[in-house]
């Protein structure tokens, strides 16, 4: 059988492996075309120069982000009311940039590290995982559709709390890697799958006894560490005493979500859920779930706050604030989470998302369409040295919607936690597969920290999930309905929760180097 005639179609093969990774991650979960995927693009950049690789990985990144980022036009079409087919062109553009995080990365591999020869197994997964690092912080960042992420149920999970989902990837690229240079470098199969590779007429001896195998044992010896590694309990319950929670989805339509005349309705919806849990510890209303500046929500706030105290219960839920800045004069709006009743503290949103909740050169844009001035979408960040809120008792880290897809944000904030929270309006993503992408990420957080977690949204999926980032209990999507469960205070660290992505960035980083120190000048 010749498949010979794949390496001719690289501006087909390269968009499929992103296509695959897409289907590799959630609601799909076919991990193992995620491996594959890398295998594909090692075959694709054999024997490309620098500028042949920028191609491929734009390709690649257009396969990718255009199937696994879909939801975007689903955003501006259907909730940022822009006509299909502006839409279309704004999510064309959106895509096309966001590849060229890739193409960057490929074309360094060829360019800066050979990327033609044995080492490159290691060197592919180092320069990918430093380019996933590099995206998911610059321009505000894009930390997305990670390749770590279709291993929560695979032997690779127990990496994820001591190199966390960064660490998983690598090792995901490896194994494809070595998949391919033992493809590559058999004879056997080379000679059944007729790929030709140029031989030297005399190959030194070391060559010869070069065992096309060996990738393929170091990456096995790490999927194995990693099912033990799965197996070790890096936190210990605190406290026996379950904490008992109430997450109320309320499936406010977005288009009413602002209206000024359903506020005080949304109020009415809000507490007529909660009703029946008062005597809960906990019950979580999900972001903005009241749609007024918590200054002028005051009517609404103190008696709600009286009952939750009276019942013994903490209320934490969205709502926007206002802050007055006597110093300079300025008042910026917040997005925050407020704990009231048994709880106390208030904390705003650090890591806010492009268009949704502010607009890049703002002056410029706004007016231009209806998608540019969203309800909401002035803004500001809040400090990077906030406080956990107080429940009760107890220590909850809060993370507002997109917050929670940041791997290293989490754990810097997550380390005197008893368990974490995050609370999010996935109505944006629509019918897509975005809000299983976001929980798929949030059950990866919890592992990472080995905390519970429990996501409250507004229309689903809400859900409580556990310190090994199972799921434990979840909601439909699109109903009116409270999700209760219970989870328990957690004690120790995880090596992740203690340092982070910091290790392996070094790692790969080292990698590259000794590679780059290790090639000869061309004469």
């Amino acid at each position: 059988m010749n498949f010979s005639f794949i390496l001719k179609l690289k501006w087909l093969l390269l968009p499929i492996a992103g296509v695959m990774q897409t289907l590799s991650l959630s609601p799909f979960n076919w991990w193992p075309l995620g491996i594959l995927s890398i295998t594909l693009i090692m075959m694709g950049m054999k024997g490309a120069s620098a500028k042949k690789n920028l191609l491929y990985g734009w390709l690649f990144g257009l396969g990718l982000f255009g199937s696994g980022a879909s939801w975007v036009y689903v955003s501006i079409h259907n909730f940022g009311n822009a006509p299909a087919p502006l839409a279309i062109a704004l999510t064309t553009i959106f895509v096309a940039a966001i590849a060229l995080f890739p193409a960057a990365t490929f074309w360094l591999f060829r360019k800066i590290f050979n990327g033609q020869d044995r080492w490159s197994v290691l060197t592919f997964p180092a320069i990918w995982v430093l380019g996933d690092w590099f995206r998911s912080w610059f321009l505000t960042g894009f930390p997305w559709l990670y390749l770590g992420y279709g291993h929560l149920n695979t032997p690779l999970s127990g990496w994820a709390s001591i190199l966390g989902v960064h660490g998983i990837t690598f090792i995901c690229c490896l194994t494809g890697s070595a998949i391919w240079y033992f493809i590559d470098r058999s004879p056997f199969i080379r000679q059944h799958l007729k790929i030709h590779r140029p031989q030297p007429k005399q190959p030194p001896q070391a060559t010869r006894k070069r065992l096309p195998a060996s990738f393929i044992v170091f990456a096995a010896i790490l999927w194995v560490i990693g099912s033990g590694a799965s197996t070790i309990k890096w936190a210990y319950v605190k406290d026996n005493t379950p904490i008992t929670i109430a997450a109320v989805q309320a499936n406010i339509p977005q288009e009413l979500k602002w209206s000024r005349g359903y506020r005080l309705k949304t109020i009415e919806i809000y507490q007529t859920l909660s009703s029946p849990h008062w005597g809960k510890t906990l019950i979580i209303w999900p972001e903005t779930a009241i749609p007024i500046l918590y200054d002028q929500a005051k009517f609404i706030i103190e008696p709600i706050s009286t009952q939750a105290s009276e019942s013994d219960t903490t209320l934490i839920t969205g709502i926007p604030y206002r802050e007055n800045n006597a110093d300079t004069g300025r008042v910026t709006i917040h997005n925050s989470i407020a704990s009231i009743g048994k709880g106390e503290g208030i904390y705003h949103k650090q890591r806010l998302v492009p268009f949704g909740e502010y607009v890049p050169l703002e002056d410029m844009l706004r007016g231009l369409i209806e998608f540019f001035d969203l309800p909401m979408s002035s803004f500001s960040a809040g400090r990077s040295d906030q406080p956990a809120l107080k429940e009760a008792h107890h220590n909850v880290t809060p993370y507002i919607c997109y917050e929670i897809v940041y791997p290293d944000f989490v754990a810097d904030n997550a380390n005197n936690s008893d368990y974490l929270l995050t609370i999010s309006n996935d109505s944006w993503f629509g019918h897509s597969i975005g809000p299983l992408q976001h929980l798929e990420m949030a059950q990866m957080r919890a592992l990472e920290n080995a905390r519970y977690l429990v996501r409250s949204t507004n229309n689903g999926i809400s859900a409580v999930i556990t310190p090994d980032g199972k799921i434990q209990s979840q909601s439909a999507q699109f109903v009116r309905t409270v999700l209760t469960g219970e989870v328990f205070a957690m004690g120790g660290r995880t090596p992740f929760n203690y340092l982070g992505s910091t290790p392996l960035l070094l790692l790969c980083a080292l990698i590259l180097l000794i590679r780059r120190m290790s090639i000869k000048p061309t004469p």
